[in-house]
């Protein structure tokens, strides 16, 4: 009963005040499955791609994080090809960062950040890292292609 009034407050704010860039809604009317859009930040490879995400909140709920996950391809150190994202806020501690007081506004918040400021220190994707601290150009020529072919609508 809490997580779908908590839930629901969300969502509700979600909607009417959004992030800059962010969108969040239901996926048919189940509450425990949500779907994002995050807008690529300007001034980054990722400016102006559409990247779709997949929210699924656990029974736990906000006790536990939810379980997030692109579904557009993104060239990301700290992402992976199947969508998961390396990130201490979507893990319970002791590894993790989450707490009941973040809400999944802040999470997607989170996300857009980690876009814009790859953390290639704790990557998913070490080659990616490697090539974001190495070969920045062939990073941002790479990322860029990425969100051209796949994050444009």
């Amino acid at each position: 009963m809490q997580r779908a009034s908590r839930l629901k407050r969300e969502l509700s704010l979600l909607t009417t005040e959004p992030p800059p860039g962010i969108t969040c809604w239901q996926e048919e009317n189940r509450v425990d499955d949500l779907r994002a859009q995050i807008v690529g930040s300007a001034g980054t490879p990722y400016e102006n791609g559409i990247f779709d995400l997949e929210i699924l909140v656990p029974e736990r709920y906000p006790f536990e994080p939810p379980k997030i996950r692109f579904l557009t391809p993104i060239y990301h150190p700290n992402i992976d090809s199947a969508g998961r994202i390396c990130l201490d806020v979507l893990k319970l501690p002791p590894k993790g960062a989450w707490t009941p007081s973040l809400n999944i506004s802040t999470l997607l918040t989170s996300i857009q950040l980690l876009m814009a400021e790859p953390n290639p220190d704790d990557p998913l994707m070490t080659s990616i890292s490697s090539e974001y601290k190495y070969k920045k150009e062939l990073f941002l020529l790479n990322a860029r292609e990425w969100t051209e072919k796949y994050a444009s609508q």
